[in-house]
């Protein structure tokens, strides 16, 4: 009463002359066939499952970035408070309106720079061999 489990894979002739090309070619076209349609089935559910991740990275990225940005406008309006109270409301509106600019020119200026390093290093790989 001990039942075997059926093996796997159909056992072929051993005697290559029992055997013939195009059953072997067959067998090697379903073989490619059944893989393709794993590895298909395999990216499909890992671009399932980063797309999933991608919209939570996203959502709380998109949080943060709005955090930083009423933090930031906290920050020139608590500059302006200060800085009325040393001068009138006119110069230190000045005084920010400046600073902030200044500091949009530096990062302006520091992303040219990498703009143009980063240009240079795709234009040098394209011309290598």
């Amino acid at each position: 009463m001990h039942d075997e489990a059926p093996p796997l894979i159909a056992p072929s002739p051993a005697d290559a002359a029992e055997r013939s090309l195009v059953d072997d070619v067959r067998q090697m076209v379903d073989d490619g066939r059944t893989l393709l349609e794993a590895e298909l089935a395999y990216q499909k559910s890992r671009a399932l499952v980063a797309g999933q991740g991608a919209k939570g990275i996203a959502g709380w990225g998109a949080l943060a970035l709005a955090l930083v940005f009423f933090a930031l406008m906290a920050l020139v309006m608590g500059l302006l408070l200060a800085l009325s109270e040393l001068t009138n409301g006119w110069i230190a509106t000045l005084i920010v309106v400046l600073g902030l600019l200044l500091a949009a020119g530096l990062s302006a200026m520091a992303a040219g720079k990498r703009w143009k390093r980063m240009s240079a290093q795709l234009l040098e790989s394209e011309q290598a061999p």
